[in-house]
């Protein structure tokens, strides 16, 4: 395969495109309304302020705002009042959620040598942010349950399922233990859960310098990765169960809610955990012995990894204050002038950890400043066709709480209003990701040919294509698929709303992630200096709202969205081809008796036992369905649907806005119903990492063959729904 350099593909792609790019109507246009609509962006980016977004992320970063502090509630209701001289209607909307605070927190190290774990980052010259002392949220993980235990500790690596399977082979058992695992690999919230089903009493979580420190550069105030203090906080929640409130789930924290006891509350994690930096975390590995960790496993400190268990023995002790808080969600909306009961959502939270000027402020600003561009538009006589509801979500970090309450609140009006959401968090300095509803892939990509990056002068598109094509990937722009991690969360895999998550990053590389460290001074010197990136955020966020507000025809597009899921289903055939494949070698070679299952010498050969046959599984249901909607989808005259007459295209709307929601089933999925969506869930074992066709694929995974024939039949239902629909929406578009 031929690879050119950026600079290179920057320049052919520029050339063929740059005659190209003016000369078609916009998806959802037409022609006349095209060019009123690129006029209309024009002037949209001529006013976006990166002053605005530098003011206002020095006024919401001052102090720290976790959900339930004065700080937080003052940023909501101030945020509120820029809403409203924008001209937005402006309400608060406020939830009482369980949310801990840290009380007891004690690592200590009681043998083979004493070492009392410090929890403590330092404050750092040149960045008043971090001296603000008592201010700091202290480090810890929310929905870790209290306890108190002492035992030996076993280093498990990433703490993930592959790492477990390791520890078996090598006959290191973990129950009763305490494990000590590393950040990354996945969503921190799996390592306890992982831990606790393998019989471990705690968990303890650290940054290694390899992933998240000086291994990767110079450290926070020379540079912008982890020092040896820094610690990640974050939530450890089983949100892949649910997310939103511990206590409501399913249904909205308001005053007159059920909740349930907190012993009972499933998402609560079953044994302590606490996360502590490099620091504190070299003592405790450095007083491991047993097998040498295998290669894969060693990180970036000076010592000889160790797994244990023991002669190390640590005590973890930890304690909150479970108490009921008030998460505040800004709900501002703007009245479309001619569908007042079609609403295009945006949002993105305002709460943080301490005090959040990456995450999430630097998405809250850019939001705000697409807001109030749009207002200004308004003002002067271009008032969207469409309702806007701008959102700022409260209590995002400890679990999507404020998002996800509101979506519960509201879902059956958002299932009849709700044309898609748009969410954006963290932004910084590179390429533009975007991921969401494969149906709104092509009109995210037409944005993206049309805002200019402000670093190369090409456009967004062109420059995440040139970064592709350097790297052997293909040429084309493409949404990736939705996980978990952010607030379009309870949009698409709940309410089945058609979502999308924006940002700008890959050059903005540190180690602030949740940290005391996250500050305005660490930001405009690292993140993103001037806020070029935050200007360009608000640019294809607030096109991408516009079109949708403004479309003749709600620029849905369905030939990509198949491609993609028919590329689902073809990868699920390859993982039953590849699973059948490798227990028939393996049975093979136990029948040879000559199976190995490690490749050192010095280990005892080991005697495995013939595994299961993998059965067939009848995927003709789901093929079916796609072969009937790839029919369905090249009889659809998209072009023509902006010249419909205006009943014709309003009927048309109304279909088409609830096409995401022909993609949820009711029941969920197998042992966590509240995850509607067919298509798109996080992994049950990866957290915010996506699982598409995910019943099928998980049963698949855990090899339940009986569940998996009985999801593959769930799909299918599901996938002639939606060829049902697309038959209406052709009906009507001829």
């Amino acid at each position: 395969m031929y690879r050119f350099s950026a600079s290179t593909v920057l320049a052919i792609i520029f050339l063929l495109n740059t005659s190209l790019a003016q000369s078609q109507a916009m998806l959802g246009f037409s022609e006349p309304s095209s060019e009123k609509q690129s006029m209309l962006e024009t002037a949209f980016e001529a006013d976006l302020k990166a002053a605005n977004l530098d003011n206002w992320m020095q006024r919401m970063a001052a102090q720290p705002h976790w959900v339930g502090t004065n700080y937080g509630k003052e940023n909501a209701e101030w945020m509120a009042q820029q809403f409203k001289s924008w001209g937005y209607e402006t309400k608060i909307e406020r939830f009482d959620v369980l949310f801990p605070y840290p009380r007891t927190r004690v690592l200590e190290l009681t043998a083979p040598a004493a070492y009392q774990a410090k929890l403590t980052a330092v404050a750092v010259e040149g960045d008043p942010y971090t001296a603000q002392g008592d201010a700091l949220l202290p480090s810890y993980n929310a929905f870790s349950t209290d306890g108190d235990v002492e035992a030996e500790l076993v280093y498990v690596n990433y703490g993930v399922p592959k790492d477990y399977e390791d520890l078996e082979r090598l006959g290191i058992d973990v129950k009763g233990k305490i494990v000590i695992a590393k950040y990354y690999g996945s969503w921190r919230g799996i390592k306890p859960k992982l831990a606790a089903e393998k019989g471990a009493i705690g968990c303890i979580i650290y940054s290694d310098p390899a992933d998240d420190g000086y291994v990767q550069g110079d450290v926070y105030p020379e540079g912008p990765f982890k020092n040896s203090t820094g610690v990640q906080r974050g939530s450890v929640m089983d949100m892949p169960l649910y997310p939103g409130d511990v206590l409501t789930p399913g249904y909205a924290a308001t005053p007159d809610a059920k909740r349930l006891e907190r012993t009972q509350a499933p998402t609560i994690t079953k044994i302590p955990v606490l996360p502590i930096s490099y620091g504190d975390a070299r003592p405790l590995l450095e007083a491991l012995k047993g097998p040498v960790a295998p290669a894969s496993w060693k990180g970036g400190l000076p010592i000889t990894y160790h797994i244990g268990p023991g002669p190390a023995r640590v005590h973890l002790k930890l304690s909150f204050d479970w108490k009921l808080t008030p998460a505040y969600n800004v709900i501002a909306t703007l009245k479309g002038s001619q569908y007042p009961d079609q609403w295009v959502l945006r949002g993105n939270h305002h709460d943080a950890w301490v005090h959040g000027a990456a995450d999430p402020v630097s998405g809250m600003v850019a939001l705000m400043e697409e807001a109030r561009a749009i207002g200004a538009l308004a003002k002067k006589g271009n008032r969207p066709r469409r309702t806007l509801v701008y959102c700022a979500w409260d209590a995002e970090e400890p679990g999507l709480i404020g998002s996800t309450e509101w979506v519960e609140l509201h879902r059956e009006e958002l299932q009849k209003k709700a044309v898609a959401y748009i969410n954006t968090d963290g932004n910084g300095r590179g390429f533009l990701r975007a991921g969401g509803s494969h149906s709104l892939q092509a009109l995210v990509g037409e944005v993206a040919g049309s805002v200019t990056d402000p670093q190369t002068g090409v456009s967004v598109k062109e420059r995440i294509i040139a970064k592709q094509l350097t790297e052997g990937e293909k040429d084309e722009f493409a949404l990736y698929a939705l996980g978990s991690g952010s607030d379009y969360t309870p949009f698409i895999q709940h309410a089945g709303i058609a979502s999308l998550n924006l940002g700008y990053g890959g050059e903005n590389e540190g180690g602030e992630y949740h940290t005391i460290y996250d500050t305005y001074s660490h930001y405009t010197r690292f993140k993103d200096p001037g806020f070029q990136y935050g200007v360009a955020l608000a640019n294809t966020a607030g096109r991408v709202v516009l079109r949708l507000a403004n479309a003749d025809v709600l620029p849905f597009e369905f030939g990509q969205w198949y491609t993609t899921v028919d590329g689902y289903l073809k990868e699920l055939l390859g993982l039953s081809e590849s699973m059948r494949e490798t227990v028939e070698e393996h049975n093979k070679l136990v029948a040879r008796n000559a199976y190995e299952l490690s490749a050192d010498p010095q280990k005892p050969l080991l005697k495995p036992t013939k595994m299961a046959t993998v059965p067939y599984l009848d995927f003709s249901p789901v093929q079916n369905a796609l072969l009937q909607l790839s029919q369905d989808i090249a009889k659809l005259k998209v072009e023509q649907w902006p010249a419909l007459p205006a009943p014709d295209r309003d009927a048309l709307n109304a279909l088409l806005m609830r096409t995401e929601q022909a993609l949820t089933e009711e029941s969920g999925l197998p042992r966590r119903n509240w995850y509607k969506h067919q298509l798109y869930a996080p992994g049950f074992y990866t957290g915010y990492g996506v699982k598409t066709l995910p019943g099928v694929r998980e049963a698949m995974e855990q090899k339940e063959w009986a569940e998996a024939q009985e999801e593959i039949h769930k799909l299918g239902k599901v996938l002639q729904r939606v060829h049902a629909h697309l038959e209406a929406i052709g009906s009507l578009g001829q």
